[in-house]
């Protein structure tokens, strides 16, 4: 299976850097994975709701441009469905078994995902109804997918 995670913008932290590169290797035993970054937009302050459209739609248009219509696309979004670690770990068994080979996740930027890819997904996944820093939602998407390998393997994961 390919599993490649579309993001907005680049890791600024080192802590953040560190922890996606140790589940970027660990995931190597498990899967072809591979982190696609695009540059985000700079947003003013106060920005007004057609800017921060704007900005979506810029950042969106970079993303498209990875998107594989063959592959399972899969958006983080907060009015997503929310799935615990099991539920998340058959998900993606399932479309292994179904001959899917290819899953793509998007992380938005700061402001979110255009809803152009938004429609186009897949399936809208939420991690919660809070709000999360984007870089840091890539690290925690990354250990969620090391842990669902683990949980299909039947390996020993903290619950």
């Amino acid at each position: 299976m390919k599993i490649t995670v579309l993001t907005v913008g680049k890791i600024k932290e080192k802590y953040l850097e560190q922890g996606i590169a140790e589940y970027k290797k660990r995931l190597g035993k498990y899967c072809k994975l591979e982190i696609v970054e695009v540059a985000d937009e700079k947003t003013p302050d106060n920005a007004s709701e057609s800017v921060e459209r704007k900005i979506k739609e810029k950042e969106g248009e970079r993303l498209l441009k990875y998107i594989d219509d063959s592959a399972y696309l899969i958006a983080l979004a907060i009015d997503g469905k929310m799935l615990d670690s099991v539920e998340l770990s058959e998900k993606i068994d399932k479309l292994g078994v179904q001959g899917t080979s290819h899953i793509q996740f998007v992380i938005g930027g700061s402001l979110g995902i255009c809803d152009e890819i938004l429609k186009k997904a897949d399936f809208k996944l939420s991690f919660s109804k809070m709000t999360f820093p984007h870089q840091l939602m890539r690290m925690i998407l990354m250990e969620q997918i090391y842990r669902a390998y683990r949980i299909m393997r039947g390996e020993p994961y903290h619950k």
